[in-house]
């Protein structure tokens, strides 16, 4: 299962819901702006026009530094490099507004194996500065994960406990068999002493006794 995790950012009027109607394109980073904005372009530019570029280029590099925190730590876990979806400015230029990157979110063979997963996507979720709410969205399904494998570890250790208890007799000490066997025993040889000695016409107080206990049986 693979789960995407993203920024976006909302630029003046600039809808990143449809790019393709501002020149905006989603593509894998390939670690260059496109071609087309000149010096001479940007010399031209009006006071707005200017500080638009300059908005632009602050929320380009917020992007790339968000996504790279998810890829820093989730390295090992994620299933492709970041891909941005560009919007071109006033410069010719185009500057990425938004960014994703796929990590796998699948459980382990394991619920130990399981918890573990779930602990590192929730540390790639929420690595950047400013988790985005689909970051948090992820964090809190992989938080889910999590706490389904400690509830089938604690229920598989639980019924692993309760084997023995359930054995019975069957599974007990060796040692302790021998000394209910000994103890027996000696109850036997008690009760045939006291059919013999009511036999004899024996007289005299009984003081009765626990079970398993030796007593005397005259005053």
């Amino acid at each position: 299962m693979m789960t995407t995790i993203y920024a976006s950012f909302t630029v003046a009027n600039w809808s990143l819901r449809a790019p393709q109607e501002q020149g905006g394109v989603s593509q894998p980073d390939r670690g260059k702006k496109a071609e087309g904005g000149t010096h001479a372009n940007q010399a031209s530019l009006t006071a707005e026009q200017q500080a638009e570029v300059s908005k632009l280029q602050k929320i380009d590099r917020e992007v790339r530094q968000h996504e790279m925190a998810h890829m820093a730590a989730g390295a090992g876990m994620v299933t492709s490099g970041a891909s941005y979806t560009y919007t071109r400015g006033p410069d010719g230029q185009n500057y990425a507004v938004a960014g994703e990157v796929s990590i796998d979110t699948s459980p382990g063979r394991t619920p130990e194996e399981t918890i573990a997963r779930a602990e590192r996507i929730q540390a790639a979720a929420l690595a950047p500065a400013e988790p985005s709410p689909q970051d948090r969205g992820v964090a809190a399904q992989a938080a889910q994960m999590a706490a389904q494998a400690r509830q089938e570890l604690a229920a598989a250790e639980q019924e692993k406990g309760g084997a023995p208890a359930e054995a019975g007799v069957a599974d007990a000490d060796p040692a302790a068999q021998q000394s209910q066997a000994v103890a027996a025993q000696k109850n036997q040889g008690i009760a045939a002493y006291q059919r013999q000695a009511v036999d004899a016409g024996a007289v005299g107080a009984q003081p009765s006794a626990s079970p398993g206990m030796p007593i005397d049986l005259y005053a």
